[in-house]
């Protein structure tokens, strides 16, 4: 197996611990050494994952410095805004979510910046924000109703007090 087929037999192994995966995937970092960028987002993730989000925040920045694919780019930029908004860093996850979609509006990973930006405006008590984001984020999979559902989304939006 190659080293990313064993970063995903990592993942895929459920009865594994969040100690055990940590300590696994750090093996295979280890492998490509403290440079590599895609090291460092498996080690993110890993702690990520495990509830570690402070250690993971630290790791996606690095990861994102080292300078990661554009496979690897935006998972790391939506996982670290997922944990910044996990530590209460409402205005650096917006932010970083906000470049994400004006840089990419078409990418691949636009509904999940979508989702975690949605969820990170409800945590930092803008829900009805967080629902116009969410619901924007769902009409182009409407197989009708795109004017009127956008309308009630961006209605929806001015809501918050």
């Amino acid at each position: 197996m190659n080293w990313d087929e064993r970063v995903d037999a990592v993942w895929a192994d459920d009865d594994a611990g969040d100690d055990e995966v940590i300590a696994r995937i750090d093996a295979l970092a280890a492998e490509r050494g403290a440079d590599d960028a895609r090291a460092e987002f498996e080690r993110a993730g890993a702690r990520d994952s495990a509830g570690r989000e402070a250690e993971a925040v630290v790791l996606y920045r690095r990861a994102l410095g080292l300078g990661l694919d554009e496979v690897h780019r935006p998972q790391a930029v939506i996982q670290l805004a997922s944990s910044l908004r996990n530590l209460g860093e409402y205005d650096e996850a917006l932010a970083l979510l906000r470049t994400e979609r004006q840089r990419h509006p078409d990418g691949p990973y636009r509904d999940a910046v979508a989702v975690v930006e949605a969820l990170t405006l409800a945590s930092a008590g803008k829900p009805a924000k967080g629902l116009s984001v969410a619901l924007l984020a769902l009409v182009p999979h409407l197989p009708r109703y795109h004017r009127s559902m956008t309308a009630y989304a961006r209605e929806i939006a001015g809501s918050d007090t």
